[in-house]
């Protein structure tokens, strides 16, 4: 009793952690429309991630050559490429980090991992929650992640939002209101941000899949060691029962 007590406990406070992201500033956190089965949304995602985010951003733990992974082409990436750079390279920011700490404060965070350490959820929600504040740097603020130095790089697809904050039983419920609409409708921008948050999940751990695949070829030789084992016992003690 008092072992499974102690385990317990050990599974909460391994819990906390995750409790606390994902309940930061009091943010409901939607759900990412996620599938690392769906290589068309990958395609998508990665080809947004490095026409976008790798102005600022690097990947410095993802080469080029693992989109091969999601059905891409050695052509089709080689057009995705910076110049200078194969398919065996990394995936480096084309703003340096010195420029990028003088620009914005701070050097943009390598995104290769960013997925797996936040959540993808909190990526989902954290890139449509941007909304204009007068009184940020940059001009704008987010409700997942405040006081953020970057900018709303994304505001040309999404448009602009502005921060409502009402009083719901003496509860303030802050909500964010489109104001000026950008190039994409609000569901396609969404979608737009559901394949590069899935794209984030699978640079975040590329052999996520063929590990999974492994657990299940795993699971069913030992379930079929089971049947066989099982089935020698019966053999050995036939005789004695």
């Amino acid at each position: 009793m008092i072992l499974i007590k102690k385990l317990s406990m050990m599974v909460l406070l391994m819990l906390v952690p995750a409790l606390v992201l994902a309940n930061e500033g009091g943010v409901h956190l939607d759900k990412a429309p996620g599938n690392l089965n769906d290589q068309a949304s990958l395609q998508r995602g990665a080809q947004f991630f490095t026409a976008n985010c790798l102005a600022c951003h690097s990947a410095n733990y993802m080469r080029y050559n693992r989109l091969l992974d999601i059905g891409m082409s050695e052509d089709e990436i080689k057009k995705m490429l910076p110049e200078g750079s194969k398919l065996g390279s990394t995936m480096k920011a084309m703003m340096d980090a010195e420029s990028a700490k003088t620009a914005f404060g701070v050097a943009p965070p390598d995104l290769s991992v960013e997925a797996r350490a936040r959540g993808v959820d909190w990526v989902y929600t954290y890139l449509r929650s941007f909304y204009t504040d007068s009184n940020r740097p940059s001009g704008v603020n987010n409700l997942v992640f405040p006081g953020v130095g970057m900018p709303n790089i994304l505001a040309a697809y999404q448009g602009e939002q502005a921060l409502q904050v009402e009083n719901h039983d003496g509860h303030e419920v802050k909500m964010l209101k489109l104001v000026n609409p950008g190039s994409m409708t609000a569901a396609q921008y969404d979608a737009t941000v559901g394949d590069l948050v899935n794209y984030l999940d699978f640079m975040s751990e590329p052999a996520k899949l063929v590990r999974h695949k492994l657990g299940y070829i795993v699971i069913g030789f030992l379930f079929l060691l089971l049947i066989l084992t099982y089935a020698l016992k019966k053999e050995f003690w036939k005789d004695i029962h």
